[in-house]
């Protein structure tokens, strides 16, 4: 596992009106600060990303579809640096994700329509204190291709 990746299970409350999903509260542990919360669709097969943002930390959840998140940890006195990790985020394995500044990430849409993954950050977005790649021309050590078997 990539140094300060976090994977925290998240509650679902399901009856027969429908299902709340929690995400995050200002009492969690994991909780830092709140800079803004946004939500990105992807479609099945679209890749978004690389980026990595030099202060911020990502909160992701899927609360909708499945996507294939990928990071890659490139930060020069990390324990971990070189090692790529997948995390799978959707209502079936509904987590929060923690991703802590300067490590690369992106997602992957799995399922149609869409996904819906949830970023409650703690910083808003500022497009000059981010990085951005191609998700497949790029320095990265990743395939996004289905891996069967």
């Amino acid at each position: 596992m990539i140094d300060g990746i976090q994977i925290i299970p998240l509650k679902r409350i399901p009856d027969e009106r429908g299902t709340i999903f929690h995400m995050m509260k200002a009492t969690d542990p994991h909780f830092k600060k709140f800079g803004e919360i946004y939500f990105s669709t992807v479609y099945p097969g679209a890749v978004k990303g690389w980026h990595k943002h030099r202060e911020m930390t990502l909160n992701y959840a899927c609360i909708f579809g499945r996507v294939k998140v990928a990071l890659y940890d490139d930060r020069a006195r990390s324990p971990t640096k070189g090692e790529i990790q997948e995390v799978f985020l959707g209502i079936d394995c509904y987590n929060l994700l923690i991703i802590p500044p300067d490590v690369w990430n992106g997602f992957k849409g799995m399922v149609a329509p869409c996904a819906i993954i949830a970023n409650c950050c703690t910083h808003p977005h500022d497009p000059s204190r981010s990085t951005r790649l191609d998700p497949y021309k790029n320095k990265i050590p990743y395939d996004w291709n289905r891996k069967d078997g």
